[in-house]
């Protein structure tokens, strides 16, 4: 079972292109997965699988308290790894046959106002790691990248006389995303007075170093940013997606095009977009019964 489950891992990153953390995840799900049906179903074989024992196993997973969004994407890697099974002829029913998505209750993200995108970005210091932060910040807050997509950029991927950002996100999908003046600026001064300190002339190609030099991780962003939010006094547990949700908010606040911000941030479905306008929706609504005298 575990050899099927390599293999699977080697079809969606080869074949369907995607990405390192995606695979990890199905790799999570799919090893919890077959861990149940070992132990609890008895379970030595994906031939022998059914439709109403990888129910069950979903059922578990509720009675555990998982929440809808995590039921649902379990189910999707599931579905994936069995429709793959049976495509590969190593099984012969596709157990997750018939089987609906939960249903996923949807929240509105959280968005930083701009007062709180003011503070974070007004970082003043020359030294080299204040440089990083500053243009690591402007660059994010401008353009709406994950911090996936940001700490993986390299130099080759900003061009900065153009002034665009060039990458690859989710599904090895190539976008295009403006990058506005300030965040041009901040980015220049670091390549200028901050990375050369940090790699100390090290071939590293990552944009974004740490303090010896080496790629910035995931980990390190977030670190640096929930540092950079308590020093400014940003009293909210912010995350970096925030600040992809508030690049996102405060364009369509500003009149943008729904096409557009879709384009930049690389969603494949407008309906992904569509959660922001609900956002500036209800912010009007607040703006309305504040200051309206007959709300």
């Amino acid at each position: 079972m575990r050899d099927d489950i390599e293999d699977f891992l080697h079809y969606i990153k080869i074949e369907r292109g995607l990405s390192d953390n995606t695979c990890e995840s199905y790799l999570r799900d799919l090893t919890y997965y077959q861990s149940h049906l070992s132990s609890v179903e008895q379970i030595a074989s994906w031939e022998s699988v059914t439709r109403d024992q990888l129910l069950n196993y979903l059922y578990v997973l509720n009675d555990q308290g998982k929440s809808q969004a995590t039921l649902s994407r379990t189910l999707s890697s599931l579905r994936l790894f069995h429709q793959f099974l049976k495509r590969e002829k190593r099984a012969s029913i596709d157990a997750s046959l018939h089987i609906e998505t939960p249903k996923k209750a949807r929240y509105l993200p959280k968005v930083l106002s701009t007062d709180d995108i003011d503070a974070l970005l007004a970082i003043e210091g020359e030294d080299p790691l204040s440089l990083r932060n500053k243009a690591m910040l402007e660059l994010m807050y401008a353009t709406g990248l994950r911090v996936t997509e940001c700490v993986s950029l390299t130099i080759a991927d900003v061009h900065l006389e153009m002034g665009f950002v060039r990458l690859i996100g989710k599904g090895s999908k190539e976008r295009i995303v403006p990058l506005g003046e300030e965040a041009t600026d901040a980015v220049v001064q670091y390549l200028r007075s901050g990375r050369p300190t940090l790699t100390k002339h090290k071939k590293t190609e990552e944009l974004f170093v740490n303090h010896h030099g080496n790629a910035l991780s995931r980990q390190g962003f977030f670190k640096i940013l929930k540092q950079l939010a308590r020093d400014k006094g940003v009293n909210k547990d912010i995350s970096p997606h925030m600040l992809r949700h508030s690049f996102a908010t405060h364009l369509l606040e500003n009149g943008a095009d729904l096409r557009a911000v879709q384009e930049m941030l690389g969603h494949t479905d407008i309906s992904t977009t569509q959660i922001y306008t609900h956002i500036t929706n209800q912010r009007l609504r607040e703006v309305y019964q504040q200051f309206h005298p007959r709300a």
